[in-house]
């Protein structure tokens, strides 16, 4: 059983590195995207908003089809869909076509998304302790993979369909070689509805702080990777090639915080690493906002991976703190605020760019940031919230499932 279990893992953490890098060649090449088609700056946050909106309609779906359909065959069958999709955006010509797979690759993500959290929540409460972060990280790495492949296509002046399609070629039959090897734990669904019932409007109640600061995390996270590449190009006066490396240090950042974040939490506690993470990310926005060039800006988005990748995890383990009796549903519930914080943010920051500048436009989600410096304490351990046998220095480091960051 524990040989099927590390496989179980190791195919899950292969299908979120995947989904690092499709995710990373998509928003990466935004600036190639427009050129290709001819999206002006006023349609591109439309554009933009409509991934993130459909992929909340596929995490939707993908909660009825599991009732039917086993997570583990609709993550097998959404991944492909998305590397396609992603194909699809590459090799069109007309806008419509864009769209069309823009919708596919949002709707598929949805499902992928919910179906690939549903298992990781799955296996780790086989392996009976949190597993979940080694998951992310290898979506950060998938990452910075994407986002260096970007580069090489920027750099050679690759069409963008030449660019994609080996990275297709070689990660479509791999991840469905990989989806043989996925662990299902039927049982737990049920569980987790069981869980949630009676103490909804409590739950809500409580993580009401909680679902702000995560709104206010990812309406920072979509604005680096929908907008980086954008603002060092046009705003910054950099080339083509270096605006693809902004989102690849924003993500090399990310894992190293992620790498270091727990040791912070045991040593300094939730609370200071949470304020200090909101501040460096807020110091980050300001250096972008500044820059007098692209170097200084790249500094800028440095700081922002730093700040930015502790909230998000610490967001969910203060939910599981909240809530140790039903911690799958008040993690399953805080998630959705991710797609929220994704719907403000990429619009958001376009329109602002639009009406007045993109410099202004990056100093909204510095203030929103700090937003999260008023409900820091939030994150503070609740001892008086647990029963006996739970141990305060582990459920303070990590939640049990999470999205993006």
């Amino acid at each position: 059983m524990t040989h099927v279990l590390r496989r179980g893992r190791a195919s899950l953490a292969f299908s979120f590195l995947v989904q690092g890098v499709a995710f990373a060649l998509l928003v990466t090449r935004i600036p190639a995207i427009q050129d290709r088609y001819g999206v002006s700056d006023a349609l591109l946050p439309a554009f933009l908003a409509a991934v993130p909106i459909l992929a909340g309609v596929g995490s939707v779906t993908t909660e009825r089809l599991v009732k039917r359909v086993r997570p583990s065959r609709l993550l097998r069958w959404s991944q492909p869909v998305v590397l396609l999709a992603l194909l699809g955006v590459g090799a069109g010509e007309r806008m419509v076509e864009l769209g069309v797979a823009l919708a596919a690759f949002g709707l598929a993500v949805g499902v992928l998304d919910a179906s690939m959290n549903m298992l990781g929540v799955s296996l780790q409460r086989s392996y009976g302790r949190s597993i979940m972060l080694s998951f992310h990280a290898a979506y950060s790495l998938g990452g910075i993979v994407g986002a260096s492949l970007a580069w090489v296509g920027a750099h050679w002046q690759l069409a963008l369909w030449v660019s994609y399609l080996p990275v297709v070629l070689v990660l479509l039959p791999a991840v469905l070689v990989g989806s043989r090897w996925y662990v299902d734990d039927r049982d737990a669904g049920p569980v987790a509805e069981e869980e949630a019932g009676e103490g909804q409007a409590v739950v809500f109640k409580w993580l009401l702080p909680l679902c702000l600061v995560m709104t206010v995390a990812y309406i920072g996270d979509s604005t680096v990777s929908n907008w980086s590449a954008k603002y060092l190009q046009d705003v910054l006066g950099s080339s083509e090639q270096m605006a693809t490396v902004p989102y690849n240090v924003y993500m090399v950042t990310t894992l190293l915080g992620r790498a270091i974040g727990d040791l912070g939490v045991r040593r300094f506690g939730a609370v200071a690493v949470v304020r200090g993470g909101a501040l460096v990310a807020a110091g980050g926005f300001a250096v972008v906002a500044a820059a007098p060039g692209a170097w200084v800006g790249m500094l800028g988005f440095t700081l922002l991976g730093l700040g930015l990748c502790v909230l998000v995890p610490q967001t969910f383990a203060a939910a599981g703190r909240l809530f140790p009796g039903a911690s799958d549903a008040a993690v399953a519930r805080l998630n959705v605020f991710n797609y929220v914080g994704f719907l403000i943010g990429s619009p958001l920051v376009g329109a602002l760019g639009d009406l007045w500048s993109y410099r202004g436009a990056m100093l909204v989600p510095m203030v929103l940031v700090l937003v999260t410096l008023v409900y820091a304490r939030s994150f503070a351990p609740q001892p008086d919230r647990y029963g006996g046998g739970h141990e305060r220095p582990r459920t303070a480091d990590v939640g049990r499932g999470s999205n993006g960051l």
